[in-house]
């Protein structure tokens, strides 16, 4: 259940994190931070990052609002960043801090379509501020020195590219996940198509995408097997949109794709399967 209340009682009984918000580490030091967004841009935003992480840092910097995370067994990786265009106010200093975003997305969950939702860090306090059409939720934070550290993203030579509908990728999760627990992205150069393909012990699918059926395609050797579990999730935090996906052989997927009205940029990255002969 979701906890409301007005700031006064949230400073009162607001206990949660062993009152972390008060230890919150040097990582997350900051001068304080405001921004006014519309709840559907900020749903949208943060459902492309709880797909794969429970709490995370996000940076609060100058120019934008960033999460960077990696999931527990480092297999799905999410790259996120929501540019000033999305909001209709912004103050951010470059600090850090850490959220535990399923409680923050309860939170956002209750905001109706269009309202506009207000972030206000405490810089004294260490909590964060959450308002919206009358309600008032005071968020503590947690120590980003407990959270996983931001990964870097590896500098990958993935030379095909694919640009498809959303909905198209969908269909081929949906399908895969019928028979198997694993998914083949595969570019063949020679039939110049993109295959997303499942074998199962009895059953296999493959659908297949020439030219003609995606946005745009540059064909390049790329053939990978992959975990269906962490597509599928993230497939469940894309909106209905293009998405690109860069492959190449056995090497992780990158899948790029924008949200909250174009802008808030997405990069999921998932780590392969490694085929053994």
């Amino acid at each position: 259940m979701t906890e409301t209340t007005t700031d006064q009682e949230a400073e009162s009984t607001d206990t949660e994190s062993t009152d972390a918000s008060s230890t919150a580490g040097n990582g997350a030091e900051t001068d304080g931070f405001y921004a006014e967004i519309e709840a559907d841009n900020l749903q949208e935003s943060l459902d492309s990052v709880t797909v794969l992480v429970d709490e995370c840092k996000i940076e609060l910097a100058e120019d934008q609002m960033a999460i960077r995370a990696v999931d527990a067994a480092n297999v799905g990786m999410v790259d996120l960043s929501v540019g000033r265009p999305a909001f209709e106010s912004y103050n951010g200093d470059g600090g850090l801090i850490g959220v535990n975003l399923n409680r923050l997305e309860d939170i956002i969950g209750m905001a109706n379509s269009g309202d506009l939702v207000e972030l206000d860090l405490d810089p004294r306090t260490r909590k964060l501020h959450i308002r919206f059409d009358g309600l008032s939720y005071t968020l503590a934070l947690i120590d980003p020195d407990s959270i996983r550290q931001r990964p870097d993203i590896p500098d990958l030579d993935l030379p095909a590219e694919v640009v498809l509908e959303t909905d198209q990728f969908k269909r081929g999760t949906t399908a895969a996940d019928m028979v198997s627990d694993h998914i083949n992205l595969r570019v063949d150069e020679a039939e110049d198509a993109f295959y997303i393909e499942a074998e199962g012990d009895t059953d296999d699918i493959d659908l297949k995408l020439g030219r003609e059926d995606v946005i745009d395609f540059t064909a390049a050797p790329a053939d990978s097997l992959f975990s269906l579990d962490y597509l599928k999730d993230m497939v469940k935090g894309m909106p209905k949109t293009e998405i690109t996906a860069q492959l190449g052989e056995e090497f992780p997927v990158k899948l790029h794709f924008e949200a909250a009205e174009g802008a808030a940029s997405v990069t999921y990255m998932l780590a392969p399967r490694i085929q053994s002969d």
